[in-house]
């Protein structure tokens, strides 16, 4: 019963949420102001959960406590459909976690996360591909059409000079 209320307690204590409205001045109409809604959503480092999970999802036999825990990842908007928030620099940050086997053992561990500092729109990898494809085939219809375009000068030519 200690587990499952210690458990309990973990889950609730690191259980955020990401509000426009946290920390923020309303006009007086009680409206968000546009700058603060740019600032907020552009593209940066943001708490946010993370399953524990999802980050070691080889250890499926024991149960961690918190299950998630907050980091700094990239999130947010970009000025571009064809753009995604990456992070640019990160480093590691060791958290102190309960692993434990339902009724057999219980120890403390120490796991290590990856934290975003810097982030930045960059093109989406499919859109890469697609723009090198496009520019290929740019490229290879030019080339058709110059040596096309030269063939007929070169038989222009030849008329003129008969």
């Amino acid at each position: 019963l200690v587990q499952i209320l210690l458990a309990a307690f973990f889950h609730l204590s690191t259980v955020k949420t990401a509000s426009i409205n946290k920390g923020v001045e309303k006009s007086k109409h009680g409206v968000v102001r546009l700058s603060e809604v740019i600032t907020k959503s552009m593209c940066q480092p943001r708490e946010v959960l993370v399953d524990i999970f999802q980050e070691y999802p080889g250890d499926t036999e024991h149960t961690f406590v918190p299950s998630c825990v907050v980091l700094n990842r990239c999130g947010g908007c970009c000025s571009d459909e064809a753009l995604e928030c990456v992070p640019m620099e990160a480093s590691n940050v060791t958290l102190q976690v309960m692993r434990f086997r339902q009724m057999v053992t219980q120890h403390t561990i120490h796991l290590s996360f990856t934290e975003h500092q810097k982030c930045d729109c960059r093109l989406k990898p499919d859109v890469q591909v697609k723009k090198e494809y496009c520019t290929n085939l740019i490229l290879s219809h030019f080339r058709s059409l110059m040596i096309a375009t030269g063939r007929m000068q070169s038989a222009f030519s030849l008329f003129l000079e008969v």
